[in-house]
């Protein structure tokens, strides 16, 4: 369990993982030397396993992002993860209950790349079904 000093500090990190730890500090109300213990404490556990890059809105803008939902044969299921791990476009998969078996995110920089990108995934040895649909807006990205 986080204490509420971590949980904000995460928040933090999350919305700039490049904030300064003298930034950080500040906007806590703590020392420098706190929230450096607490970022290893927290690296240290697990918790925090890496930093990552966020891409401008503008960038962002421009690329047609899509949620694929796939049906896939049971034994084939690490095969098929493995193909989708290939490629770039696959930025998040997910394992799902329900009708589906997994949910892929992809992003691609045009309709037409779309398009070849759903047929490569639904050509994948393994897949047995997929629905897509387009993300028109992002409301909420944390």
């Amino acid at each position: 369990m986080l204490t509420d000093a971590e949980q904000a500090l995460l928040s933090l990190l999350r919305a700039n993982a490049r904030a300064s730890t003298a930034e950080l500090a500040r906007m806590l109300g703590v020392s420098r030397t706190t929230v450096q213990s607490r970022i290893e404490r927290l690296e240290q556990r697990g918790i925090i396993t890496g930093y990552g890059v966020r891409l401008s809105p503008d960038y962002e803008q421009g690329l047609v992002k899509a949620h694929v939902l796939l049906t896939v044969t049971p034994k084939l299921a690490d095969k098929v993860v493995r193909s989708l791990e290939a490629l770039p476009p696959v930025r998040t998969l997910h394992s799902v209950s329900g009708n589906f078996d997994m949910i892929v995110i992809v992003d691609a920089p045009s309709i037409r790349d779309l398009d070849a990108l759903l047929d490569q995934i639904g050509a994948m040895d393994g897949v047995e079904r997929t629905s897509s649909s387009i993300i028109l807006s992002t409301r909420i990205d944390r």
